[in-house]
């Protein structure tokens, strides 16, 4: 019994899409392109396991908006996921769906049908962010008698005073840094391909200089990453593990001295404190959404559950500031629908009795 061709069509095009579509023109960001394989994975093993579609029978039909939405229901009442998890995975499923549908008319009307389909419900999360004490408390941490403490010291300076996102500050180059002008700035790329600037007070700025000295010499390569590996070079960016067991030691020895830092410290909370503190130094929320980068001023809002529910000094200002040469996993031979798609076999949870 051989496979049928849209089978053999949609388990390229999911293959296509993991490997190869989605990091070259959607994101950049690992975790995304993880929940996109993760949220594949998902439904194909929904599909297989749960409705008994096998390899013979994969088609577009499988896409259409009553398996989606009995996808959602699965997710949510078997598998235990949140209203946001299931919205993360609809909405990878949805860029799927449009990547298929722009490359092939007959697969159109799937992504109007997954259009319609309602977002679950969320319940509004408050944000934490960091006290003024715990802040100076985490940048006080490093020991800049040693060449890692000065650029630990220096990428907790930037930040917390630029309040940008992890992977934007870890993506950041020799030549996107403009330090040579009246206001030093800094360009990145953050979500969604946008380019904005990262403008420096003079403490970061100073705080640069001697680290480009130090770990960039004086001529340092202009496509060299700002934050490298050790183990790879300038040319291999330091990763988001590394810097959160950086940030996991500072926030136990910061504790110590200081009970508002919170020992499950991350990255994000910086943003917040910073976004924060620019509200309570009578900065605009439309200035805010700009600097923060986000795409919808209701983003921004968020911030605001901070001031109003703080006590006001909590965030006063501070003045210290891929590989692409990967064989196709699709296999006309195969009878499992998850290995026709390139796809692992999901891990499930058992459902609650």
């Amino acid at each position: 019994m051989k496979v049928n061709p849209q089978a053999i069509e949609l388990s390229k095009y999911i293959s296509t899409f993991v490997t190869d579509y989605a990091p070259t023109h959607l994101t950049s960001s690992v975790h995304t392109l993880r929940s996109y394989e993760t949220a594949l994975s998902l439904y194909v093993t929904y599909l297989e396991d749960v409705l008994k579609i096998s390899s013979f029978d994969f088609s577009s039909v499988c896409f259409e908006r009553k398996y989606v939405e009995g996808w959602l229901k699965w997710l949510s009442e078997s598998q235990n996921c949140s209203p946001d998890t299931c919205n993360y995975r609809l909405g990878a499923i949805r860029k799927f769906i449009f990547y298929i549908a722009s490359r092939d008319v007959k697969y159109l009307y799937l992504e109007t049908e997954t259009k319609e389909i309602p977002l679950r419900k969320t319940a509004h999360k408050k944000v934490q962010g960091l006290t003024k004490d715990a802040v100076q408390a985490i940048l006080a941490c490093p020991d800049t008698s040693t060449k890692s403490g000065i650029r630990d010291e220096t990428f907790l300076v930037l930040l917390y005073g630029t309040a940008a996102r992890l992977d934007e500050l870890l993506s950041i180059q020799i030549k996107n840094i403009h330090l040579e002008c009246t206001r030093p700035y800094i360009v990145i790329t953050g979500k969604g391909s946008v380019v904005r600037s990262l403008y420096l007070l003079p403490k970061a700025t100073d705080h640069l200089l001697h680290y480009l000295h130090i770990f960039h010499g004086e001529n340092p390569i202009p496509d060299a990453f700002l934050f490298y590996s050790r183990n790879t070079g300038v040319h291999g960016k330091l990763s988001q593990t590394a810097i959160q067991k950086m940030l996991k030691k500072y926030a136990f020895e910061a504790h110590e001295k200081c009970s508002d830092v919170p020992l499950n410290l991350h990255a994000h909370q910086f943003r917040h404190a910073k976004a924060s503190h620019w509200l309570e130094d009578g900065m605009n929320i439309a200035q805010i959404s700009l600097l923060l980068g986000h795409a919808q001023l209701q983003t921004t809002m968020v911030y605001l559950d901070i001031t109003t529910e703080q006590e006001y000094d909590a965030l006063s200002t501070l003045q210290d500031e891929k590989v692409k040469a990967i064989k196709p996993k699709w296999n006309r031979q195969t009878e499992s629908l998850t290995s026709l798609c390139g796809l692992h076999k999901a891990k499930l949870k058992s459902k609650r009795s």
